[in-house]
């Protein structure tokens, strides 16, 4: 009976340990996200591989850590830029297109995955429209520039750096190409 009451006791205590909860939300391929930041305007894939010194500068530029050397990257005919890429929200990747003009100005953001189980505002249009067409000129900054969202603090931080971070890298690489 004992025996019986333990595995009783475990399989009970098993069952409500927490389990993480496992979320993602995908909201647009590359392809649509494509379509919607630059229509039927025509692209071509761009090899982008950051040099260490390219790193640093983008890095000192925007005082946001660049922590992949190569960039997803589309031109576009007009001279603009398609770009995939990604930020952490609070605890997992945060998947963005973003559109930038032939003057390094923001065109549109898209946000392709979710990941978190909460703080999926951050794809709401409204908000997304504050980065519209700001540049390398201006730092951004969240609660200054960039209006933060009650629960989704750290995922609007971190697309705000990475909207600082990529306006930087146009300027300091891709208007170069």
């Amino acid at each position: 009976m004992k025996k019986f009451f333990l595995k009783v006791v475990a399989f009970v205590g098993l069952a409500l340990l927490p389990v993480a909860d496992l979320y993602a939300e995908v909201y647009l391929s590359t392809e649509q996200a494509r379509e919607v930041l630059w229509q039927s305007t025509s692209m071509n894939p761009v090899t982008v591989v950051l040099t260490d010194e390219q790193m640093d500068s983008i890095e000192d530029a925007s005082d946001t850590r660049v922590y992949n050397d190569e960039l997803k990257a589309w031109k576009t005919e007009t001279g603009g830029w398609f770009i995939i890429d990604q930020v952490v929200g609070k605890h997992e990747y945060i998947d963005m297109a973003v559109a930038l003009t032939k003057d390094g100005k923001v065109k549109g953001i898209e946000i392709l995955q979710y990941r978190e189980a909460y703080g999926s505002q951050v794809r709401h249009p409204k908000w997304l429209a504050q980065f519209l067409g700001k540049d390398h000129t201006e730092y951004l900054e969240l609660d200054e520039q960039i209006k933060s969202i009650s629960g989704a603090t750290l995922s609007s931080r971190h697309i705000t750096e990475g909207i600082n971070r990529l306006t930087h890298t146009w300027d300091q690489v891709l208007k170069h190409l």
